[in-house]
């Protein structure tokens, strides 16, 4: 087990860094806002995006994003991530979601693509001008298909969220997703687990639906308990998005916002920085 500095203190700065979860669900928001506090620039960052990219982004810290969305659910349209895409801060590569899927699947198998017919006939292909498409080398019916190559999405580290864990890098989700980060975890040449419960490896397996234990020891490089760890995304069934403090984040402008939040130490110093304003609104 390891704190998020330390996660981050293995990062560096021109590295791919991939970000489970989905929009505003199950980030590993603790990581996140870890990397903040570092010295740590110029990422590639692939994701399924929410909040995530929303500070990476406001904080300049990305060369490049791959993703096929970056919304905060409730709110459709991630407006710190807008705002910096509106300024022209980074190069996008954007995708639909089952592109992105299949790029993590070609990642996580050590295939260079894989083929797939999502793309074709849309503008997906247009605003990614360096996809290429494939033909079938088998007929059928006398037709040989076109499908677009989907290159993998190979990353140099990815940080994931899940409820629990064990020391040994096994991972359980809890709540109605498991959204990808089994493939997240399986893409990257190195994987953090952060989690909400750190529990002994039977416990963890004791009367577990088996599709729950989402990810295995082999993928994971290092684990980190977080209480609390995924706000303000939700972290279901542990916790529920905290819809209040998102509408503030979404609504104020950035420095005033990192100033306030993003500031302090550490991740216990946000945690109470955040218990703070909920007091305010009593």
């Amino acid at each position: 087990m390891m704190p998020p500095e330390e996660v981050v203190g293995r990062l560096r700065s021109g590295m791919t860094i991939g970000i489970g979860g989905w929009g505003s669900r199950r980030k590993p928001m603790a990581l996140v806002r870890a990397l903040l506090r570092s010295e740590v620039t110029d990422l590639t960052v692939v994701s399924y995006g929410g909040p995530d990219i929303g500070l990476l982004a406001a904080a300049g810290r990305i060369r490049e994003l791959v993703t096929a969305f970056v919304t905060l659910d409730s709110i459709p349209l991630e407006p710190h991530y807008r705002a910096a895409r509106e300024r022209g801060d980074f190069a996008l590569t954007e995708i639909d979601e089952a592109m992105f899927m299949w790029g993590l699947h070609a990642a996580a198998n050590r295939l260079p693509f894989l083929p797939v017919r999502a793309g074709i006939g849309s503008d997906v292909m247009r605003v990614n001008p360096g996809l290429r498409t494939v033909t079938s080398p088998y007929e059928e019916e006398g037709v040989r298909e076109e499908f677009v190559a989907v290159p993998a999405l190979r990353m140099d580290a990815a940080l994931v969220h899940l409820n629990r864990a064990d020391r040994l890098g096994n991972g359980q989700y809890l709540g109605p997703d498991p959204y990808f980060d089994d493939l997240f975890c399986e893409a990257a040449d190195a994987a953090y687990v952060c989690c909400e419960q750190l529990v002994e490896t039977a416990e963890l397996t004791k009367d577990a639906v088996p599709q729950t234990l989402l990810v295995s020891r082999h993928s994971v490089t290092g684990v980190v308990e977080t209480p609390n760890g995924a706000h303000f995304t939700s972290c279901a069934p542990d916790y529920d998005r905290d819809e209040a403090f998102q509408k503030l984040y979404a609504a104020t402008p950035w420095p005033e916002f990192a100033e306030r939040f993003l500031s302090g130490a550490d991740e216990h110093d946000y945690q109470l920085a955040v218990q703070a304003w909920h007091k305010e609104q009593r």
